[in-house]
């Protein structure tokens, strides 16, 4: 029912040269010595971008988070120490625009090795329904929702998109070897391995979500705008991509609707963020809730261990909202 339009990212002139333009750095092994242990030093800025350095990097990598576990990351403040963490490390690995201080320590930090993810897959615009706004008509821009991430309102939540996910890992694969030759072919058998792991995950999504009885589901925040665009479904959020803000009376009023008019089952909230006005809608409407988990860090609350366990858990919670056959 709704239309979907790709808007690329103007940042994205010339495409993806993955791994070349991702490291603003001279090349060289100069990373590789700067761990007193001999390992590469590689601060990333929360979960999804650690998970690639630990898989691509393994026993040649340490990696710090800035985003502690249990930590919403787009309220992340960043600490005088963490500044200067920043400055030490060999490599850092971001999402810009997804985490505003983070993006300001990582220009003020004169770091060498930077790879920012935003460069290494293109970035799509979503509003609350998972698509583009602008592209349907009777949609006020931003009405009760919160467009403004990225450049021109970008949505930056790519790794919840295996494929996308994929193209990052990459990027980053190819920014290792650089930063650190002598272990260039680790990085690269690596990265093939954690790639192959990604498309049979992606394959996964494409056979578990094609035969649905439902395309549409409600959440918490507008996370998941790119699994709605790759699998065929429609994303509603409550909230925009502030998982915090809170809706209006009028929005409340439109996804009632929409979840009779669409045979919705569940409204889904997640583990980071407050789960109020999930449970409010779902009671006001009668519908069960659940997690459908935005990965922007790992608890002993998450369901599963991993990013790919998690995804696993995302997926089987939306075959049995959307009734999958």
């Amino acid at each position: 029912m709704n239309v979907r339009r790709l808007i690329p990212t103007a940042a994205l002139a010339g495409a993806v040269a993955l791994g070349a333009t991702a490291l603003t750095a001279c090349s060289g092994a100069a990373g590789a010595a700067g761990s007193k242990d001999g390992k590469v030093g590689v601060t990333a800025s929360f979960y999804p971008m650690a998970f690639l350095a630990e898989q691509i990097g393994k026993d040649h990598v340490k990696v710090d988070s800035l985003t502690k576990p249990g930590v919403e990351p787009h309220d992340l403040e960043i600490t005088p120490k963490q500044t200067a963490q920043l400055g030490e490390a060999d490599v850092v690995i971001y999402l810009k625009s997804l985490q505003p201080a983070v993006d300001k320590a990582v220009a003020q930090s004169g770091v060498k090795n930077v790879v920012d993810a935003a460069t290494l897959t293109e970035l799509e615009v979503h509003g609350s329904s998972g698509h583009d706004h602008g592209a349907e008509e009777g949609h006020a821009e931003g009405e009760g929702h919160d467009h403004s991430h990225g450049e021109a309102g970008q949505d930056p939540h790519v790794w919840l998109d295996p494929a996308k996910y994929a193209e990052i890992a990459k990027g980053v694969g190819a920014a290792l070897a650089k930063a650190d030759p002598d272990h260039a072919a680790d990085y690269r058998k690596n990265t093939d391995e954690l790639v192959g792991k990604l498309t049979a995950l992606d394959t996964e999504f494409k056979d578990g979500l094609q035969n649905t009885a439902s395309k549409t589901f409600i959440t918490t925040h507008s996370a998941f705008g790119y699994l709605a665009e790759r699998y065929g479904l429609d994303q509603e959020a409550i909230s925009g991509v502030d998982p915090e803000s809170e809706p209006s009376p009028a929005r409340m009023k439109e996804l009632q609707g929409l979840a009779k008019q669409e045979n919705v089952s569940t409204v889904f909230f997640e583990t980071l963020a407050s789960d109020k006005t999930a449970r409010t809608l779902a009671a006001d409407t009668g519908l069960k809730t659940d997690v459908l988990d935005p990965l922007e860090g790992i608890t002993d609350k998450s369901q599963g261990a991993d990013y790919f366990e998690v995804m696993r858990s995302n997926l089987k919670n939306l075959q049995k909202a959307l009734g999958a056959k």
